[in-house]
């Protein structure tokens, strides 16, 4: 009685199959509809940015790097190859200056695409 429940179970799973859709995205066929909240690729706000550094403490993966030459002179260095895309970033920043976008991370096949450098700096107060 054992086999002939396993072979109707497998039947009946068959069958299914064959008359209801894929329960998985079209993505090659078809565009990919990603979910709200996806948290994807990261924009900096430089205009935003007041360079407290909170992002930078925040970051389990040492994805962001501050550097810092006065109060109003810095540079904030995002490094997506070592990105994990988790939010912490985002959440720790008072001033909305990082955010995630709902779009895929590009890929990078230029070295120059390694790191997203946001240089935060008047025009006399580098200097």
């Amino acid at each position: 009685m054992g086999k002939l429940n396993k072979r109707m179970t497998l039947f009946t799973s068959i069958f299914d199959a064959f008359w209801h859709p894929p329960e998985t995205v079209n993505y090659p066929f078809g565009e990919l509809a990603l979910p709200e909240g996806f948290r994807g690729a990261i924009e900096i706000h430089p205009d935003q940015c007041v360079g407290c550094g909170l992002c930078v403490r925040d970051c389990p993966t040492g994805a962001l790097r501050l550097e810092k030459v006065s109060r109003a002179c810095f540079s904030l260095s995002h490094f997506p190859a070592r990105c994990a895309y988790c939010g912490e970033c985002e959440a720790a920043c008072k001033t909305g200056a990082i955010h995630h976008r709902n779009e895929l991370v590009a890929t990078m096949t230029e070295p120059g695409g390694w790191v997203v450098l946001v240089d935060k700096d008047g025009e006399d107060s580098c200097q």
